[in-house]
């Protein structure tokens, strides 16, 4: 399959703060083309958490691996996001599945969405299939949360093009920027291209562990580099946030005590706070 999003890196910048969309409804895509960064523990944790605070949180599963999915407790879930993004049929209210968290909603993935990765390319307007679909629901969300694959296929463009920003979850790890240089590439492809309105709202320090100096200096330097994108609050290593998706949870769910959730709170306040908003939860 063709690279959708191929082209000489640019150097990175730091952005202003995005505008607020005129709908009042942000859609936000987290997004990393690796694997195993902490991408879908972000994903879901901060829509719980968002949730929490009063804000009423879509998280749409983008990703065929389906672990945000699983990690709320839904094994089985019908192909109706594979069904929108390649027969373009509208998501329906049984689409969207209720979670026990008051305001927090989920569009799930299947199976299926495997194939729409290569079924996507052969399509018409194949980078617009979501942002048609979500159109309808933004008015009945603050946020709508889009948890994409780890990759840079036509399902990662379909969730940066139906974006208002994008969130980057970053491993505190040695080739960190380097990864970080190759993603920003894309962004800056779609710019030029499909959304030139798409913003960089943030990084996020994932796995961080403060004993060791590995973490504290990738830390250093992105904050050194991009001192406006990165989040102040890192999201530490934690046995319980491993450990909250084999039990369908969320970490404030599963152990609100925990570092983990603490710092997921905290990243939400700090998230809410950079779109002008104050934590009502």
């Amino acid at each position: 399959m063709n690279d959708p999003v191929s082209a000489p890196a640019p150097p990175i910048h730091s952005a202003p703060a995005p505008a607020e969309p005129s709908d009042g409804c942000r859609v936000v895509a987290i997004v990393n083309q690796k694997g195993g960064v902490g991408k879908t523990t972000t994903a879901v944790n901060l829509a719980a958490c968002l949730a929490v605070a009063e804000e009423p949180t879509l998280l749409v599963d983008l990703d065929p691996q389906s672990n945000a999915t699983s990690a709320f407790g839904f094994h089985s879930p019908g192909p109706a996001l594979y069904r929108a993004l390649v027969l373009r049929e509208p998501l329906r209210e049984g689409s969207i599945q209720h979670i026990d968290i008051k305001g927090l909603k989920l569009l799930p993935s299947s199976m299926d969405l495997a194939g729409a990765e290569v079924e996507l390319a052969d399509l018409s307007d194949r980078a617009n299939r979501l942002r048609e679909a979500i159109a309808p629901l933004r008015s009945r969300f603050r946020f709508i949360l889009i948890d994409c694959p780890p990759s840079l296929g036509f399902l990662t463009l379909n969730g940066l093009r139906a974006a208002d920003e994008i969130l980057i979850p970053l491993q505190a790890e040695y080739f960190a920027l380097e990864g970080l240089a190759r993603l920003m590439k894309t962004v800056e492809r779609i710019r030029a291209g499909v959304h030139p309105g798409l913003k960089t709202g943030g990084i996020v320090l994932t796995m961080y562990d403060a004993r060791t100096n590995l973490s504290r200096q990738v830390a250093e330097e992105l904050r050194s580099h991009l001192p406006d994108l990165v989040y102040r609050v890192a999201i530490p290593r934690s046995v319980r946030l491993a450990e909250a998706p084999s039990h369908g949870k969320p970490i404030i769910s599963y152990d609100i005590s925990s570092p983990g959730a603490q710092a997921y709170l905290a990243l939400a306040g700090e998230f809410l706070a950079r779109c002008g908003r104050k934590p009502r939860g």
